[in-house]
């Protein structure tokens, strides 16, 4: 059965995160878990690299106060239909966190290719270039991220 289930093209998952952030209450209650997590996945980052990125978000955290929630609330809806073919595949395997671990370095490319499109139609020059900045360590990055992003799925998507 679990093989007839990976058969299945992305595409024809049914739209679970999506549904959830459709929803005014929940969707709050994504960003702030959301938030947490982010949080979370900043403060662990050790070693040099590690400082840049804590130093770097407290900035920009303390330069424009209610970002994260702000860019959460944009990010989200864009990012749910990425997630949702995944979140479905990884309900179907029997456990979320450990599928999304297996498949973190996919997960975290298809949520990249949105962060991309949104570099590529950016008017600001400052971000676009802090972005390809950022962008070739991402994929690390977000891929350590995957099992917090299953358990916040685990937890909104049941709610």
């Amino acid at each position: 059965a679990t093989t007839e289930i990976y058969t299945l093209s992305l595409h024809d998952a049914l739209p679970i995160l999506t549904e959830v952030l459709k929803d005014a209450a929940r969707a709050d209650a994504v960003v702030r878990d959301s938030a947490v997590l982010l949080e979370k996945e900043v403060a662990a980052k050790s070693g040099l690299r590690g400082a840049a990125i804590r130093t770097g978000f407290k900035t920009m955290k303390k330069i424009r106060p209610g970002i994260i929630p702000h860019a959460l609330r944009v990010l989200l809806p864009q990012f749910a239909p990425v997630v949702d073919p995944h979140y479905a595949m990884a309900m179907a395997s029997g456990n979320t966190v450990a599928h999304f671990r297996t498949h973190a370095d996919a997960i975290a490319d298809d949520l990249l290719s949105v962060t991309d499109a949104r570099a590529r139609a950016a008017d600001n020059r400052v971000l676009i270039r802090v972005y390809k900045t950022l962008r070739p360590q991402a994929r690390k990055h977000v891929a350590l991220a995957m099992p917090g992003v299953a358990e916040l799925c685990d937890k909104h998507v049941s709610a």
